[in-house]
């Protein structure tokens, strides 16, 4: 299978949001079949739904891959019970780590498990604006570029760019 560039939004408010979310872009450039290709800058953002939690720091992550999205989806939901998210809980409970599939390639997926591109990315700056960082794609449902998406978004928060980065490793050569 050639490789898809897919974008996964990742966001932490528990313990060290920081290092919660370097370990996802760590365990993200482990998968097979996948590169870590660019990471967005850090920002703070307000809860969504429940807002008497801790802020979020929420980051965007572009791989390349040619891992299934469902098989992709299985890795994320991995990685989260790795760095401690439990398998059941609460939507929009606080939450040591998050990984959503934003966008992968120019597919459009809906089953009961997967919906790509993700049902909320044009209603939310803080995956809008981190996207944004990396790299402008097209929205392959709404036929319009991230940056439009921007524009048009009736979220009312303001993320705040935070100055750490977050760091690709390199794959160790076998």
């Amino acid at each position: 299978m050639p490789l898809i560039t897919a974008y996964i939004g990742i966001g932490s408010n528990v313990g060290d949001r920081f290092a919660n979310l370097q370990g996802a872009v760590d365990l993200l450039g482990t998968l097979p079949e996948t590169t870590v290709a660019g990471v967005s800058r850090v920002y703070m953002t307000e809860p969504v739904g429940d807002t008497e939690q801790e802020r979020f720091f929420n980051a965007v992550v572009s791989i390349a891959t040619s891992l299934e999205p469902d098989v992709l989806r299985a890795h994320c939901k991995s990685i989260e019970h790795d760095l401690g998210r439990p398998d059941q809980y609460r939507r929009w409970s606080p939450r040591t780590i998050d990984l959503d599939i934003l966008l992968y390639g120019d597919q459009c997926i809906k089953s009961d498990i997967l919906c790509i591109p993700h049902i909320e990315l044009h209603h939310r700056k803080f995956v809008i604006i981190p996207l944004l960082d990396i790299d402008n794609p097209e929205h392959p449902a709404m036929h319009c570029t991230i940056a439009d998406l921007l524009k048009t978004c009736g979220d009312p928060s303001v993320p705040v760019r935070l100055t750490e980065q977050l760091l690709i490793k390199k794959k160790a050569d076998c």
